[in-house]
């Protein structure tokens, strides 16, 4: 079994592509895909967390990456639809 680093930063922070542990011509290839955006050899926090997500669909489950980034993406939205749900709750109290 592969081990793969978590990284827990806010938001907003950026973390530098060197500690990601991720052959840099694979960052390339997903740069290009949109998946990551790599600015000045550092990567968003959600994006790292975001890749980590789709690393461990493909590694433990066997999806392919382009599924993983489709599952990835569409937890994230389902994430937002339950937030916007008790927002919406809270409002009607």
């Amino acid at each position: 079994m592969r081990m793969l680093r978590i990284y827990y930063h806010t938001a907003h922070d950026k973390l530098p592509i060197s500690e990601l542990d991720i052959h840099p011509d694979f960052l390339d290839m997903l740069e290009e895909l949109g998946i990551v955006d790599i600015k000045d050899n550092y990567i968003e926090s959600q994006d790292s967390r975001r890749l980590y997500k789709m690393l461990r669909l493909k590694e433990f489950l066997g999806v392919n990456f382009n599924g993983a980034a489709v599952i990835v993406d569409l937890l994230q939205r389902i994430e937002e639809l339950e937030e916007e749900i008790e927002r919406l709750k809270r409002e009607v109290r």
